[in-house]
């Protein structure tokens, strides 16, 4: 069996396209969505309308949970400017989506559990089962593991998005996963950080008595991403997709 684990699309429909391409070629049996789908990108309605389309379960990740709530700008005397332009997006996101699409979002689940092959099984969430917004890295210590997966540890392979960035880890008998982000993944820390030219997912399979998890990066085609935030009325287009612009000019050090 093999399953397809997508996070953090985040309205980046071209990206999910590469990927869903990708996963095509992979023939897996099931793909599950680990959350944040519609905010922070140039497509929000045809991100979900797509997933819609689809029909595969999906975790609600924090950014979905606040696009069922009214947002408001942050203060600026709190926030740095780029988590300025992120609210300005994420409102204008939120007045993208209808009725239909809020609908859709809370049809999502805190956790989607499944039976892999030979009685393995796997847990899916976003940030961890306790909450969206708990950030599981690689350096996460053992006791704010077992505080954060308590209740949850019977699970062979858990996997969970929210940090966009690929991991693989043990936890007692468990195998933690984080198949990276598909629409915003970060390369790089701090002020190097940047966003790559391409997506990310990972593909869990089981049979045979073992188990694996393969981490895939797929390219994007960075002019699609960047024509499609600069014609998507999109507020701070050019800031958020600079990255890709970058890439397209080939003048990203």
């Amino acid at each position: 069996m093999r399953v397809a684990l997508i996070a953090d699309i985040h309205g980046n429909l071209e990206a999910l396209e590469a990927v869903l391409a990708d996963i095509g070629r992979e023939g897996v049996d099931r793909v599950i969505c680990l959350g944040d789908v519609a905010a922070t990108g140039p497509k929000p309605h045809e991100t979900i309308e797509r997933l819609m389309e689809l029909g595969f379960p999906t975790v609600m990740g924090n950014a979905d949970e606040d696009m069922l709530r009214p947002l408001r700008p942050v203060s600026a005397a709190k926030a740095s400017e780029d988590a300025r332009r992120v609210s300005d997006i994420d409102r204008w996101g939120a007045g993208e989506l209808s009725e239909k699409h809020l609908e859709y979002i809370r049809t999502f689940r805190t956790t989607v559990e499944v039976a892999l092959e030979d009685g393995r099984s796997l847990l899916c969430f976003h940030g961890s089962p306790r909450s969206n917004t708990d950030v599981i890295l690689s350096t996460t210590s053992e006791k704010e593991l077992g505080a954060m997966l308590s209740g949850h540890t019977g699970a062979d392979i858990m996997a969970g998005g929210h940090t966009h960035a690929q991991m693989m880890r043990r936890h007692g008998k468990s195998i933690l996963v984080n198949p990276g982000s598909v629409g915003l993944p970060v390369d790089g820390e701090g002020e190097a950080a940047h966003n790559p030219p391409w997506a990310e997912y990972a593909v869990v399979s089981s049979g045979d008595g073992a188990s694996s998890v393969e981490m895939r990066r797929v390219a994007v085609d960075v002019e699609a991403v960047w024509g499609a935030a600069l014609g998507s009325g999109m507020p701070h287009a050019e800031w958020w997709a600079s990255d890709w612009k970058e890439w397209r000019d080939g003048s990203h050090a």
